[in-house]
């Protein structure tokens, strides 16, 4: 075997530009894999992270619509305690309510939250504009940027809420901005102790919002959830099931990254399997001699498996290095107005390793049709043919 891979370097470096040519074959296919790889994945995570990044991913629920859920911290200890891809875990107050500044009155959804649990999911303090505050007293309430000029609000203003026909004063600590014009002109947030308060009951949450580590792992979590919970008449629901069209669209794109990588990988197997099946032809009169000094069959078919091997070793190498580079060209040329990239770049070594290994897979099973063919190769048939 040893042989037969010092014969197979030999016939690579005799022929260099041929050799050099296949190389630059497979390189190109595996970067054409990395780059629509890495692309199709950082879009994905972009998707992703746009759309569940800051938000929950499972809410617990009563089955009953508003229905408050009582009990909530015994039902949240055994939450965190059911499965360790659980990583926040935030009780939540929502009411719908007006506010009220001079003589202009909007509709608001009210949230209040346990903010050192909640930041865990929202990230609060990313979101607040200069000089804001998180609420920390009864009364303290956050505004989304949105209503700060529709309201002509500054911080540290009085506002009057009703909910419920109750009214309530609120002090303005701040503004946030979570860059979705809805939420930013719809929300009050708030602590859950003052929400809390207007309901008179410090034992009732209308849900607990959860995180987890794996956001496509949100169907089976929210399963499991939903046998746990089942004796307390609590369900959930998860983004996985609210968001259908996201979905689709990822398993579309899956789907057209798959096919363009086969087509490309066949095009290699194909490229590299016709070129040493030449070259079969071209070296018959070596591998007759060979055979004539006594090289085996099985050690001639390995000269052109260690061919393919060789060129996919270093395909796959020039491929990953012209992938990661053509990645990192587009994400600092392809950017938004704002300098940030179009896509954000997503370096999976995972993938990258998965995308050389078949590149080398392929390059040696290209080889096995030369190969057998260079085993049937008799003496007598090279001397006939010369």
């Amino acid at each position: 075997m040893r042989l037969a891979l010092q014969i197979a370097w030999r016939f690579l470096t005799s022929a260099k530009r041929q050799t050099l040519i296949i190389i630059l074959g497979i390189s190109i296919g595996v970067s054409v894999q990395v780059f629509i790889g890495s692309l199709i994945l950082g879009l994905q995570k972009s998707l992703v992270d746009s759309t569940i990044g800051s938000s929950s991913h499972i809410t617990v629920v009563h089955q009953e619509d508003n229905e408050f859920i009582n009990d909530y911290m015994t039902t949240v200890s055994e939450i965190e305690a059911s499965n360790e891809m659980i990583i926040a875990v935030s009780p939540t107050i929502n009411l719908g309510g007006i506010l009220e500044n001079e003589s202009v009155k909007k509709e608001i959804f009210f949230r209040g939250f346990d903010l050192d649990r909640a930041n865990e999911i929202y990230d609060f303090n990313s979101k607040l504009s200069m000089g804001s505050t998180l609420p920390v007293n009864i009364n303290d309430i956050l505004l989304g940027i949105g209503l700060k000029d529709e309201l002509n609000l500054s911080i540290g203003d009085p506002i009057t809420i009703e909910i419920n026909g109750d009214f309530r004063t609120l002090n303005v600590v701040g503004f946030f901005d979570f860059n979705v014009a809805q939420i930013n002109r719809t929300w009050g947030i708030s602590t859950l102790s003052t929400l809390q308060d207007i309901l008179n009951d410090t034992s009732l949450v209308s849900s607990i919002e959860l995180q987890i580590q794996e956001v496509f792992e949100a169907v089976s979590i929210s399963t499991s959830l939903d046998q746990m919970l089942i004796s307390r008449s609590l369900t959930t629901t998860n983004w996985m099931n609210e968001n259908q069209e996201l979905l689709s669209g990822l398993q579309g794109q899956s789907i057209s990254s798959l096919m363009i990588q086969v087509f490309v990988i066949i095009s290699v197997v194909l490229g590299i399997s016709s070129v040493l099946a030449i070259t079969v032809m071209q070296k018959s009169r070596q591998i007759g001699i060979l055979k004539a000094m006594g090289i085996q069959d099985k050690d001639a078919s390995y000269v052109f498996l260690f061919e393919g091997f060789i060129l996919g070793i270093f395909g796959a190498l020039g491929g990953v290095m012209i992938g990661l580079g053509l990645s990192y060209t587009f994400t600092t040329f392809a950017l938004n107005p704002d300098g940030s990239p179009v896509v954000p770049l997503n370096i999976d070594s995972g993938f990258i390793a998965l995308s050389a290994a078949i590149a080398l897979i392929a390059s040696t099973l290209a080889a096995l049709i030369p190969a057998i063919k260079s085993s049937k190769l008799t003496v007598i048939e090279v001397i006939r043919n010369a």
